[in-house]
């Protein structure tokens, strides 16, 4: 019972977290226009990855919560990689295209959220013309890497 709150706790924290960070892009892009309510907005709630797949279940132990800015500039790819655990983020700037290794893409684009893939093989891509801001929300535990690099596999 205590490992599930633990989770509970760790999802709640990253979801507001999430929400705080989307609120402060909407209340910026009012302008004049002056906030005179507490406005919450869900994004996404969902037990998939963006291809569809079915999130694992939750890791045992203690969670570690960490919150990770990624800027990728324009025409940049980033290496195949893999995640050993789940994440979701924000695009908060520009466009990133999502590609499975069995083909299958994603384009994210500004304001929207992506649940990433869970062990399975993918990379991401700038298509666009500007730099892509990314936050990416991890549920992981001590030494357990974020992702997982596979050089061996090259980019076309």
């Amino acid at each position: 019972m205590k490992r599930m709150m633990s989770w509970v706790m760790a999802a709640t924290l990253i979801c507001g977290t999430t929400t705080l960070m989307t609120g402060c892009k909407e209340s910026n892009e009012q302008g004049n226009d002056e906030l005179k309510e507490v406005r919450s907005t869900e994004l996404i709630r969902t037990s998939q990855s963006w291809d569809g797949v079915e999130l694992p279940d939750y890791l045992q132990g203690s969670p570690e919560i960490v919150a990770v800015k990624y800027e990728i500039p324009a025409g940049k790819k980033l290496g195949w990689h893999e995640h050993p655990v789940m994440n979701h983020g924000i695009l908060v700037q520009g466009e990133l295209t999502i590609i499975g290794q069995d083909g299958k893409e994603k384009v994210v684009h500004e304001g929207e959220p992506v649940v990433e893939m869970v062990n399975t093989v993918h990379h991401g891509e700038n298509r666009g013309d500007k730099t892509v801001v990314l936050y990416m929300f991890y549920l992981s535990q001590k030494d357990i890497p974020l992702s997982v690099q596979h050089p061996e596999i090259t980019i076309e």
